[in-house]
């Protein structure tokens, strides 16, 4: 129903401003609410080419879904009951329930602080800024470092989320190559060709999402120098930093640096196996005082506007540091490289796919030789066709800046991990073409 105003004159307005004539309501709008050209700006790589495939499974196989980069999806990597008993502690103390700093507790603060100093590259509580997962620690490094017009040197492949937060800021991404012959290594003179005068920041994802290396100790302090000759900070993404596989050393970026500052992102999500928990923290890793106060303050400001990690977790985060025992740890890293190398081995054997053996993390990136699959254009296509054909769902590396790869998450139960390798091979047997033939030949 609606109510009629009269006014003076012939005209009719509704009590919603909307004029009427005899015949009824002509919807003429004074409102113009549209969206920020932040929002518009906001694109998920991942979303915007996941979405936009046709992923309808084979209704006769139970669906594999081989592309979250979640540990705790399937129930098989659950967390050490350590790290759940420090919950329940902090929850039954009621001493967390209220606001904490923006920046996280002190005395929490320190606790990371403690857990990660090391003598080459000393931490105290003040170097430490919560956050709400590593996601929001990558998000607060850029916006301290960066302005609109400036740029970043992003990896390629690499995590969407650096390009997705980057543009939305009005800050230019540029990507440097890595090198998949080289286990994934930096192309180095490809990097420093990129920066110019507006180059805020590098970020270096070491170990790698999507690639699941993890660079030399020599290769790390090429990096530095490229960084240092050029005067450029690095955000160092250092989430999958616990997880490496034994016979392979992690080394963190900032104990190598002499002169280069760096601002450390980390997490519970991956070691602790807790992604859902949302805590994050950034390591102000500043000792030639190149930061000095203003970035440390920049910091401290940008966290005030949305007030820090779920303090419960805050509450718990000395116990699950110092006493998750070390087994569970052992489990999960031994866990990853055996089904990381059940993949590789499955797949280095199909013709046409050449997988990258990884050294960390929870990924493993395969190639596609396209030219030996003419049924599909690109890995978009190949992987869309995986889905329908065999339930089998990979991500397209396109999603990471990188074509014809294709991602691989190993935290699946191993059965899980051996089926979709056996389906992957029987899809590449259907669709593989040699060289001397192509796809008209073949259907003669």
């Amino acid at each position: 129903m609606s109510f009629v105003v009269k006014m003076n004159g012939s005209q009719n307005n509704d009590i919603h401003g909307n004029f009427i004539s005899g015949n009824g309501v002509h919807h003429v709008s004074r409102w113009s609410v549209k969206p920020s050209e932040m929002s518009k700006k906001t694109l998920n790589p991942i979303r915007a080419i996941v979405d936009g495939m046709k992923l309808t499974p084979n209704p006769e196989k139970p669906m594999i879904a081989l592309s979250i980069g979640d540990p705790t999806v399937f129930g098989n990597l659950p967390t050490d009951d350590t790290v759940l008993q420090a919950m329940k502690e902090a929850i039954d103390s009621h001493k967390y329930n209220g606001y904490a700093p923006s920046v996280g507790y002190q005395k929490s603060r320190e606790v990371v602080a403690d857990f990660y100093s090391c003598p080459e590259a000393p931490l105290d509580g003040k170097d430490v800024i919560l956050t709400s997962g590593c996601s929001q620690a990558i998000e607060l490094a850029i916006s301290v470092l960066c302005n609109p017009g400036d740029n970043i040197l992003v990896p390629r492949p690499g995590f969407s989320l650096y390009k997705t937060l980057a543009v939305s800021m009005g800050i230019q991404v540029k990507h440097y190559n890595l090198l998949p012959e080289k286990s994934w290594e930096i192309d180095l003179q490809h990097l420093e060709s990129l920066i110019d005068d507006k180059t805020a920041c590098l970020i270096v994802n070491n170990p790698s999402n999507p690639c699941g290396s993890v660079f030399s100790r020599e290769h790390l302090h090429k990096i530095l120098s490229v960084a240092s000759r050029n005067c450029i900070p690095i955000l160092a993404d250092e989430i999958y930093g616990d997880m490496v596989f034994p016979g392979c050393d992690f080394q963190p970026l900032a104990p190598l640096s002499s002169d280069v500052p760096i601002l450390s992102c980390g997490g519970l999500a991956k070691r602790w196996l807790v992604p859902g928990w949302r805590m994050g923290w950034i390591l102000i890793h500043d000792r030639n005082d190149i930061f000095g106060t203003a970035i440390r303050e920049g910091l401290v400001k940008l966290s005030q506007r949305i007030l820090g990690p779920c303090t419960v977790v805050q509450g718990a985060l000395e116990s699950i540091l110092n006493d998750t025992p070390p087994q569970f740890y052992q489990g999960t890293i031994s866990f990853l490289k055996s089904n990381s190398e059940i993949c590789y081995s499955e797949l280095s054997t199909v013709p046409g796919l050449n997988p990258v053996m990884p050294s960390g993390a929870m990924y493993i990136m395969v190639g596609i030789e396209m030219e030996h699959f003419p049924d599909f254009q690109n890995d978009v296509e190949f992987t869309e066709r995986l889905v329908t054909e065999q339930s089998v769902f990979c991500l397209p590396a396109t999603a990471f800046e990188y074509p014809n790869f294709f991602r691989i998450v190993v935290t699946v139960p191993e059965e899980m991990m051996i089926e979709a390798c056996i389906r992957i091979r029987e899809f590449c047997a259907r669709h593989y073409r040699p060289r001397s033939q192509d796809s008209h030949e073949l259907d003669q």
